[in-house]
């Protein structure tokens, strides 16, 4: 499983408030929540985001509230992928549930730059930097996070497996 797309760069302790702020939450709709993403903190985020991006930041992503709420805003926008120096747990919890793809990576947090082209190698944990001509390790998705990530989430891999299982 790969990702190739074009970086949006970020700082420490983006919150999940932030990511959508409290005041565009009386709507379930998906596309209409993404429709607000980063607004507070990037008001071009909405415009400049592209189907496959990935976002890059510092340390703490996703700390704050346990907005479920807030990986499924940055997924529907078209992040592809987050790369950050750690990420809260609830954060990473809630990601992996949706089948939204995240790496720790500290080296790649720090030296990817907003712009750069950057490639993932969710096999191998290896992201390669393709402007600057570096790679980075991070660690290998599990092939199980892979399939969860490929079939949207928790809740459809785990129906997936149980037809697989009848039939």
């Amino acid at each position: 499983m790969k990702a190739k797309g074009t970086v949006l760069k970020y700082g420490d302790n983006v919150d999940t408030d932030v990511i959508i702020p409290a005041r565009y939450l009386n709507s379930f709709d998906a596309k209409e929540l993404a429709s607000h993403a980063m607004v507070d903190i990037d008001p071009t985020f909405v415009q400049r985001v592209k189907p496959g991006d990935i976002m890059v930041a510092g340390k703490n992503f996703g700390c704050g509230s346990s907005r479920e709420h807030a990986p499924l805003c940055l997924k529907t926008a078209g992040v592809s992928c987050v790369i950050a120096k750690s990420f809260a747990r609830i954060f990473y919890r809630n990601a992996i549930n949706i089948g939204f793809a995240i790496l720790e990576c500290e080296q790649a947090a720090q030296d990817i730059e907003e712009g750069n082209q950057v490639e993932i190698d969710f096999d191998s944990g290896i992201i390669t930097n393709i402007t600057k001509n570096r790679q980075y390790q991070a660690t290998p998705f599990p092939p199980f996070l892979q399939k969860m990530i490929a079939e949207n989430g928790l809740v459809n891999y785990v129906n997936h497996q149980k037809e697989n299982d009848n039939a």
